[in-house]
C-alpha cells in the first residue's frame, strides 16, 4: 500500500491550480442517466471516486468516453442505452455517492435496485431523506437484502412539495434530478445551498429543466417529459481551494489559488482573515498568505453552506495546532469526526475532545511521525501538519487522499514542499 513522506519546513510559493469540484462532479455525473443524449462535462478531477462513479454508471449501461486536453479532463457521458437499473453492492460500498443514481434511474426508467452505501466512515449518514422524498413523488421503495427496490407509480412519478426536515446535500441533489422529470411542480423545501447544488441545477438547466430557486433553500422544478444532452464545466473545488489556503497559511507562505475567486469560499476567507490569513484578488483567482507574522487561534463551527464546510474542519484544526492562543472547533454535521485527532496528537499537537468540540491549544513546533489516514479530509490534515513538521512524516492508507485530491504531491512539491509518494514495499 502507497505511503506519502513528508520533510517540514519549508514555505509552500508559488502556484496552483484548482481542479473542478469532485462533489459536484459526482451528481452531474448522474445525469447521463436522465437523458438519451450525451452530457459533455469539462474540468473533471482525476479521482478514485470519478473512477468509481464511471465504473458504477457503466454498470448501468452508460457509456463513458475520457478526453484530456492539457491538464484538462472533459468527460462524454451517453446514456441512450440504459441495460441494468441496479447498482450492486460491491461498486456502492466504494463510494456513498453511489445513492445519487437512485432518483434519475427511476425518474426516467421507473425502477432501480440501489444497494445501500458505504464511503468514509465519519458518521451514520442515513439515506432516509432520499428514500422518504422520493416515497413523496409517488415511489415506492422496500427495503431488504442491503438493497432498496424502488419503483415508480405506472405513468411516473409525480410532483409534490417536499420539506426536509434537516439540510441534506444528497437527498437535495437525488429529488431534484428526479423533480426534472416528474409529471407537475416540486417545490424542495429547506434544501441544501451548497455551490455544488446550483452548479447541478445549471446543468439541469442547459439539458432542458425548468427549476428556478438557484441558490436559495427552496427548489421549484416544473417537470419537463424528457431531457436533453448539453456541455457543462464542473465548477472549481472550494474544499480543495480551502485546503491550499491554509497549506500556504500553515508554512507561512504565499500561494496564488487559480481558478477559484472569493465568493466560493467566502465563509472560509472570513474565518482564515481573523485567525491571521490574508487574501489577494487576481486576474486569475485568489493570492494568500499571513497578513503579519503569527496565526492566530479561532473558534469554529461548522455549519450548512453558507457556513464553514465540515469537509474543512480537520485542516482548520491542522492550522490550529500552531496557532497562538487556544481554538475550539466544534463538529454540528457529522458525528465521529475527530479520527485525525490521535494522530495529530502523535505529531505533537495539544488537542482536547469534549463531545462535539475540541479544544486546541497552540503548540510551538510539531514533530514528524508515522500516522494514518482514517478518512478523505483527515488525511490531507496530517499531510498539512507534516509540512509544518519538524523531520520527516510518514502517512499511511493514502488511497483516502485518491478519493478526493488529484495531483495532491505533484501540486504541493511544485510550491517547493519536500513530499514523495513511496510505492507499496519502497525503503523509507
Amino acid at each position: 500500500m502507497d505511503r506519502i513522506r513528508i520533510r517540514g519546513g519549508k514555505s509552500l510559493k508559488g502556484e496552483i491550480r484548482i481542479s473542478g469540484a469532485k462533489n459536484a462532479a459526482l451528481p452531474l455525473m448522474a445525469t447521463s442517466l436522465l437523458t438519451d443524449g450525451e452530457v459533455r462535462l469539462d474540468s473533471v478531477p482525476d479521482l478514485a471516486d470519478i473512477t468509481t462513479m464511471t465504473n458504477l454508471l457503466a454498470q448501468h449501461g452508460v457509456e463513458v468516453t475520457t478526453k484530456l486536453a492539457g491538464k484538462e479532463r472533459s468527460v462524454t457521458l451517453s446514456g441512450a442505452n440504459i441495460t441494468d437499473t441496479t447498482a450492486p453492492y460491491d461498486l456502492v460500498r466504494k463510494m456513498r455517492a453511489s445513492v445519487l443514481v437512485l432518483g434519475p434511474l427511476v425518474a426516467r426508467h421507473g425502477q432501480a435496485k440501489v444497494s445501500l452505501p458505504g464511503g468514509c466512515a465519519i458518521g451514520t449518514r442515513p439515506v432516509d431523506l432520499h428514500i422518504k422524498g422520493l416515497q413523496q413523488l409517488g415511489a415506492e421503495i422496500d427495503l431488504r437484502e442491503g438493497y432498496m427496490y424502488a419503483r415508480a407509480p405506472q405513468g411516473g412519478l409525480i410532483g409534490a412539495e417536499v420539506n426536509f426536515p434537516k439540510v441534506s446535500v444528497g437527498a437535495t441533489e437525488n429529488l431534484l434530478m428526479a423533480a426534472t422529470l416528474a409529471k407537475g411542480e416540486t417545490q424542495l423545501i429547506n434544501a441544501a445551498r451548497e455551490p455544488e447544488i446550483t452548479d447541478l441545477a445549471k446543468c439541469l438547466i442547459g439539458m432542458g429543466a425548468e427549476i428556478e430557486g438557484l441558490g436559495t433553500d427552496h427548489l421549484r422544478i416544473r417537470g419537463v417529459e424528457r431531457l436533453h444532452g448539453t456541455t457543462h464545466k464542473v465548477v472549481a473545488d472550494r474544499i480543495e481551494a480551502g485546503t491550499y489556503a491554509m497549506a500556504a497559511a500553515i508554512t507561512n507562505g504565499e500561494v496564488e489559488l487559480i481558478g477559484v475567486h472569493h465568493e466560493l469560499i467566502a465563509a472560509v476567507c472570513a474565518t482564515l482573515q481573523q485567525a491571521g490569513v490574508q487574501f489577494t484578488e487576481t486576474p486569475r483567482g485568489l493570492k494568500v498568505s499571513r497578513a503579519n507574522g503569527d496565526l492566530l487561534g479561532v473558534d469554529v463551527m461548522t455549519e450548512p453552506f453558507p457556513g464553514f464546510p465540515t469537509d474543512l474542519q480537520a485542516q482548520m484544526m491542522a492550522l490550529m495546532t500552531t496557532a497562538q492562543g487556544a481554538s475550539m472547533i466544534t463538529e454540528t454535521i457529522f458525528e465521529n469526526r475527530f479520527m485525525h485527532v490521535p494522530e495529530l496528537l502523535r505529531m505533537g499537537a495539544s488537542i482536547n475532545v469534549h463531545g462535539a468540540s475540541a479544544m486546541v491549544r497552540g503548540v510551538k513546533r510539531l514533530t514528524g511521525a508515522p500516522v494514518m489516514a482514517t478518512d478523505l479530509r483527515a488525511s490531507v490534515s496530517l499531510v498539512m501538519a507534516g509540512l509544518v513538521a519538524e523531520g520527516d512524516t510518514i502517512l499511511n492508507r493514502v488511497y483516502h487522499l485518491d478519493r478526493g485530491y488529484e495531483r495532491l504531491v505533484q501540486k504541493l512539491a511544485a510550491c517547493g514542499a519536500e513530499i514523495e509518494r513511496l510505492a507499496d514495499g519502497a525503503a523509507e
